[in-house]
């Protein structure tokens, strides 16, 4: 079995090394026991960093050829620098696993994950079996997220980020995939074939800073609503049919009260009746612009990635490619 790790990075410097460290004696181990095959891989994806992350990526494959590296030529997102390293090594490997490079994914699964592929399992899961790093903020908007995303109609595993194992079919039925505005958690699924889970602890950061705080975990996971749901425009219309049966019942009470004599001039009830009805027609146009904007960017079928240099143990592979 060959396998290749896929690791997007940006800004990872203080990381690398030992994080390549870690991955190395992981492989040499998997190796001595027959669990995968020598030609495997451990592929570095530079998602445009601006530090020393692709200096020490070509210090890394020259000093052992089990470490290759791919170079996009800006930062294209975690996402897109995912997929740029999936579809890179899809014709040469196996099966592929994806993970952080911040190894707060305990490497250990991989063994696990291994086991079940050899069984017939085309995706296997890395799900976290517990939160217990996390501060309250942390986990609170974490189970929030995959909540969400459940109840607007999106299909992603619990707990699970972007540590998977993927065989060479599904790595090839994924390349099918051809929408820009990427959300892997969700597309996954959608694949379907043979899959299973695997638990593990996550860890903590051995250095440097997440790259994804609250403003990028918040478009995230708007990201992920837009992409694979329309049930934000839906719980528009019904919003709308909401308000416009509440306009009715008002109108008949106002009328009855003219009729009756009782007419007030209640000019605090007008200004925020004025105020909430525009400030909801503010927000509805825009959710469906933001859906307009994604159709746009889809219909110029601009590349996701392009890379710039590809470092691996064919000299001819390093050329420019693009996705």
């Amino acid at each position: 079995m060959i396998l290749h790790l896929v690791i997007p990075c940006y800004n990872e410097q203080e990381v690398l090394e030992t994080t390549a460290d870690a991955l190395q004696k992981k492989f040499e181990k998997l190796i001595s026991d027959k669990k995968i095959s020598d030609k495997s891989r451990i592929v570095f994806v530079d998602d445009g960093s601006k530090d020393d992350t692709w200096s020490i990526i070509e210090k890394l494959h020259e000093k052992d050829p089990v470490f290759s590296g791919i170079k996009l030529s800006r930062n294209r997102g975690h996402q897109n620098a995912l997929l740029a390293g999936l579809m890179t090594v899809k014709e040469s490997c196996d099966a592929a696993i994806s993970l952080d490079a911040d190894l707060q994914d305990n490497i250990d699964a991989i063994d696990e994950m291994i086991d079940k592929y050899k069984e017939g399992c085309d995706i296997v899961y890395g799900v976290r079996s517990a939160r217990k790093t996390d501060t309250f903020f942390k986990r609170f908007t974490a189970e929030s997220f995959y909540k969400i995303l459940s109840k607007m109609g999106v299909e992603v595993t619990y707990n699970h980020a972007d540590y998977r194992l993927m065989s060479k079919r599904a790595l090839e039925k994924l390349s099918e995939f051809k929408e820009v505005n990427l959300f892997l958690r969700g597309i996954v699924p959608m694949i379907g074939f043979r899959s299973d889970k695997v638990y593990y602890e996550r860890q903590k950061r051995m250095a440097g800073e997440s790259k994804y705080p609250l403003k990028k975990m918040l478009a995230f996971a708007f990201e992920g609503v837009t992409s694979l749901s329309i049930k934000p425009i839906r719980f528009i219309t019904f919003l709308g049919i909401g308000i416009f049966t509440v306009s009715i019942i008002m109108l008949i009470y106002f009328l009855i009260r003219h009729f009756t004599g009782g007419t007030i001039h209640g000019w605090t009830s007008l200004a925020v009746s004025v105020w909430a009805i525009g400030g909801l027609q503010l927000l509805s146009i825009g959710v469906i612009g933001e859906y307009i904007g994604k159709i746009y960017l889809e219909t110029k079928h601009r590349p996701k990635y392009i890379i710039e240099e590809y470092l691996s143990d064919n000299d001819n592979d390093n050329a420019d490619h693009n996705k």
